[in-house]
């Protein structure tokens, strides 16, 4: 899967969002084994914003950061100490736009399966991981529509070993997928991409 991946991003031209709206990036961290698992979070319930929400290790991007791939290293080291090093960076995915206006931009990276991981409990209550197998199913547990400022955003859901993982986090898995495994899974447009946002 990683050798597949890594030829079809290598010649993918991401979606790119041109509206000046805030900027974060998010790290989809996958682990180089012949079932790659992604890496994710649950965000701490103590958080004001997407409590408890199954997450890639990322945020917003800071005024001192050169670029938005460094934005996605430097959160992952703070979330789940995964040092930028021990990263191969392949691509990037298209941009989408969060409910709070933010331009997501998600990095698909390699790490090794026995990467030692860490939480930061002041963010985050979990880190897991999640066979590529698993979502290439499209086992789905549900399909979400949430109506924001008059759109229409489809949103798949699976559920794992407990967790929920929809929104973002699922389109974003879905889109890799799609692009570096011929996955064909069905996805509804977000209306993001319709046009400019």
């Amino acid at each position: 899967m990683i050798n597949q991946l890594r030829q079809r991003l290598a010649i993918y031209k991401p979606r790119l969002i041109t509206a000046r709206k805030p900027q974060a990036s998010v790290l989809i961290a996958l682990t180089n084994e012949p079932d790659p698992h992604v890496i994710l979070t649950r965000r701490s319930a103590k958080l004001s914003t997407h409590s408890g929400e199954v997450a890639f290790p990322g945020g917003k991007q800071d005024a001192t950061d050169p670029d938005l791939k460094f934005t996605a290293l430097r959160e992952a080291e703070e979330e789940v100490g995964l040092l930028p090093h021990r990263v191969e960076i392949l691509a990037q995915l298209g941009q989408v736009v969060s409910l709070h206006q933010v331009v997501v931009t998600p990095w698909v990276g390699i790490v090794e399966p026995d990467e030692q991981l860490t939480a930061n409990l002041d963010e985050l209550d979990e880190i897991f991981r999640v066979p590529l197998s698993f979502f290439m199913q499209d086992a789905r547990h549900h399909t979400d529509e949430i109506l924001f400022k008059g759109k229409t955003r489809y949103v798949p859901a699976y559920q794992y070993d407990g967790h929920i993982i929809w929104g973002l986090t699922a389109f974003m898995l879905v889109e890799l997928l799609n692009v570096g495994l011929d996955a064909g899974i069905p996805m509804k447009p977000r209306p993001e991409h319709e046009s400019d946002c």
